[in-house]
C-alpha cells in the first residue's frame, strides 16, 4: 500500500498515453507523492490509492519535462543586459513546457557574468514557481571573431585559465561554448571537463582535425549544429562533420526551420539518432511578444514577428519555444513523439548528468511533467508534484 509521507499530497493521474523512460503505456496511470513520482503503470493494473486526489487526463499525453540547454531571454527580458530577470523569465517559460534551464549569457565582461552567478547562487524568490535555473551557460567569451554572430566583438578574448579556473558547477557555470581552435584552447576545455562542465564547441572556424582534437580534450557538445561554424564540406568536413561523425558528441539544433532547412534537420537526425540530437531554442528577449528592437547583450536586433537578425540581415537568437520545436522537428524528419522526446529531456538531462532524478518518468524521479493535448499543444506544465501558473 503506498502512503503519503508526513501528510504529503498523492496525486493519481490516469487515462493518458504516458511516456516513459522505458516506452509509452496506453491508458497509463501515474501515482505521485509530494514532490516525486512513486508509480507507473497501466491503469488497470495501478487502481487508485484510496487517500489520493484523481485527476482524468484520458485523450491526452503525458510526457517529461522539457529541458533547454540554450535560451537568452524572453518575454522582453535579456539575461545578458539584465542577469536579474532569469527567475521572471523561468516563471512564464513553464507555458511551453520548459521545467529546467540554462540562462545562457553571451560574451561579456567578467563581471556579466559574475552577476549572473551570484544570481543563480542568491537562488529564486518565495513562492517560485517557475522552471529550475540548472546553471549558467556561458556561450563566449572564447569564440572565433570571423564567426562572432551577434556577440560584441569588443568582448570576444582568449582563454584565461585565471578566469575560467573558477568556472564549475558549484560556482554556478555548467556549460560553456567556445572555439576549440583559439590559443589556449584545448587547455581550457580539458579543465573545464575535468570540473564537471559541459564543453561545447561553436562559433567556431575549427577545421576538421581541429575539431576533432577538441573532441578528444573533452568537448561533448555541439552550439547550434551548422550556425556560425563552417558549412559541411565533402573533402572538408570540419566542426559540423566531427560533430555528427564522433559518438561521444551531440549536437543542439535550432529547429525554426529559418536556422537550418527542414532537409538538413533531417539529414542531421538521421546522422545523430535519438541519443545525441539536442533541440534548444537559442530564444531572445523577443519570444512571446511583437515585432520591433530587442536587445541581445549589447546589440540590438529587429524582430520582425518570424526572425531576430542584425542590421547586416545575420539571423540572432530566435523567436522558437520548445514545444514548438519539438512538433517541428516530427514535421521536418516523420519521427514519432516517442522518438523526438528525448532530445528536450533524456538527452539534455544526460548531457548534465541529471539522471535518474530529472528527464524521464519512472519511480523515484522528480515530479516533473507536462500533459500534451492530441495537437501536443501544451495543456498544464507540473514541476515537483505542483502545477504551475496555467497555460496561456
Amino acid at each position: 500500500m503506498l502512503l503519503g509521507l508526513r501528510d504529503e499530497p498523492m496525486i493519481y493521474l490516469h487515462g493518458a498515453t504516458i511516456y516513459t523512460s522505458r516506452g509509452k503505456i496506453e491508458q497509463g496511470a501515474m501515482i505521485c507523492i509530494g514532490e516525486a513520482i512513486r508509480a507507473i503503470g497501466r491503469a488497470d493494473d495501478l487502481p487508485c490509492p484510496v487517500s489520493a486526489q484523481s485527476i482524468d487526463l484520458s485523450g491526452l499525453s503525458l510526457v517529461p519535462g522539457f529541458i533547454d540547454l540554450q535560451i537568452n531571454g524572453a518575454f522582453g527580458m535579456d539575461f545578458t543586459s539584465n542577469p536579474d530577470c532569469i527567475w521572471q523569465v523561468g516563471e512564464q517559460i513553464t507555458r511551453f513546457g520548459v521545467i529546467a534551464f540554462l540562462p545562457t549569457i553571451i560574451s561579456s565582461p567578467d563581471e556579466t557574468i559574475q552577476h549572473a552567478q551570484a544570481v543563480l547562487q542568491n537562488g529564486p524568490p518565495s513562492n517560485y514557481q517557475g522552471a529550475r535555473a540548472l546553471g549558467l551557460h556561458l556561450e563566449g567569451p572564447y569564440l572565433n571573431p570571423e564567426k562572432s554572430g551577434a556577440h560584441e566583438p569588443s568582448n570576444l578574448r582568449l582563454p584565461d585559465p585565471k578566469v575560467y579556473g573558477q568556472w564549475n558547477p558549484s560556482t554556478q557555470v555548467r556549460m560553456v561554448t567556445l572555439a576549440p581552435e583559439l590559443p589556449g584552447g584545448i587547455q581550457a576545455i580539458k579543465l573545464l571537463a575535468e570540473k564537471g562542465v559541459l564543453v561545447s564547441a561553436g562559433h567556431s572556424q575549427a577545421s576538421f582535425n581541429q575539431a576533432m582534437d577538441g573532441i578528444q580534450a573533452g568537448i561533448r557538445y555541439g552550439t547550434h549544429l551548422f550556425n556560425a561554424m563552417p558549412p559541411l564540406d565533402h573533402r572538408e568536413p570540419g566542426l559540423a562533420g566531427a560533430l555528427l561523425g564522433d559518438t561521444r558528441c551531440a549536437a543542439g539544433m535550432i529547429v525554426d526551420g529559418y536556422h537550418v532547412h527542414p532537409t538538413m534537420v533531417k539529414l542531421a537526425w538521421n546522422s545523430l539518432g535519438i541519443q545525441r540530437t539536442s533541440l534548444v531554442t537559442d530564444a531572445m528577449a523577443a519570444l512571446s511578444m511583437p515585432p520591433g528592437t530587442y536587445e541581445l547583450g549589447k546589440r540590438h536586433l529587429q524582430v520582425d514577428g518570424t526572425t531576430a537578425r542584425l542590421e547586416d540581415g545575420r539571423l540572432a537568437g530566435s523567436l522558437l519555444s520548445l514545444d514548438v520545436a519539438l512538433r517541428n522537428l516530427m514535421e521536418f524528419t516523420g519521427c514519432s513523439l516517442d522518438e523526438a522526446l528525448p532530445t528536450i529531456t533524456q538527452v539534455p538531462a544526460r548531457l548534465l548528468s541529471l539522471e535518474p532524478s530529472i528527464g524521464g518518468l519512472k519511480p523515484g524521479a522528480a515530479a516533473d511533467f507536462v500533459i500534451l493535448n492530441s495537437a501536443l499543444d501544451v495543456v498544464e506544465v507540473w514541476i515537483n508534484g505542483r502545477t504551475t501558473r496555467p497555460v496561456e
